[in-house]
């Protein structure tokens, strides 16, 4: 696990400060999903007491970010595939609330920054950047984040930005393991170009067609990464070790 070293600012409360690391560490995968949390550990490394660390990993599991294993251990949430499948339901609820909106108000800055979004994710997929997954996750967030905003209904953000943040972790697994999962080049061109054209019939056909496709996507990655786990502990333990 990875947190930056550098001290946290006195001025500012710590159990704020303690909490933003934290969460930015879990969102951004330095701390992998099903990472466990020990409370030394992270208050040497953030170079404050336990206490600061405590409170805010309490935050993150009210968030739902960080959950209590059979132990008692606290560890990084890991998104099943059911909590897969109900996000993605929420997400196509709300988005197709989002799309028609931006459809009648986004204005010509917020339309041209979801191009650029579309454009910026075709250029990373011809790059041969070693950050190529991090920044296609990034411009992904980037990309419908804009389209809830152009929406106008700032409670719509609000809802989603839940969303997008238990999505965070359900990305950071899959597409680590398979970038193929992450279709935002052709996908979003097309989302883009019906909100471009204000057409709310196509642009919600458009995320409908985008959101079910990702899900299918999403789930069956699930389902590889908890078969090869599965194996893994099947060969590990001594009925399943193999003699030669």
């Amino acid at each position: 696990m990875a947190i930056s070293s550098q001290p946290l600012q006195r001025s500012k409360s710590l159990h704020e400060q303690t909490y933003k690391a934290l969460r930015a560490s879990i969102l951004s995968g330095d701390i992998a999903p099903g990472a466990r949390l020990v409370e030394t550990q992270l208050a040497e490394q953030l170079q404050v007491s336990r206490t600061p660390v405590r409170e805010a990993i309490r935050q993150l599991q009210r968030e739902e970010l960080v959950t209590a294993d059979s132990n008692g251990g606290l560890r990084v949430t890991t998104i099943s595939t059911t909590d897969a499948v109900q996000l993605y339901d929420c997400r196509l609820a709300l988005e197709q609330l989002a799309v028609v909106g931006a459809c009648e108000k986004a204005t010509a800055s917020q339309i041209k920054k979801l191009n650029q979004c579309v454009v910026s994710a075709k250029e990373l997929k011809s790059s041969s950047s070693h950050l190529k997954n991090s920044q296609m996750l990034d411009l992904d967030y980037q990309f419908h984040w804009l389209i809830a905003e152009s929406s106008g209904n700032p409670w719509l953000v609000s809802l989603l930005e839940q969303v997008f943040s238990k999505m965070a972790l359900l990305r950071l697994q899959t597409a680590n393991h398979n970038p193929d999962v992450l279709e935002i080049r052709n996908e979003h061109q097309q989302i883009y170009a019906a909100i471009a054209e204000r057409n709310a019939e196509a642009a919600t056909e458009a995320i409908q067609n985008h959101l079910i496709a990702s899900k299918a996507r999403v789930v069956q990655e699930i389902q590889n990464l908890q078969r090869r786990a599965e194996e893994t502990t099947h060969s590990r333990s001594p009925r399943g070790r193999r003699s030669y």
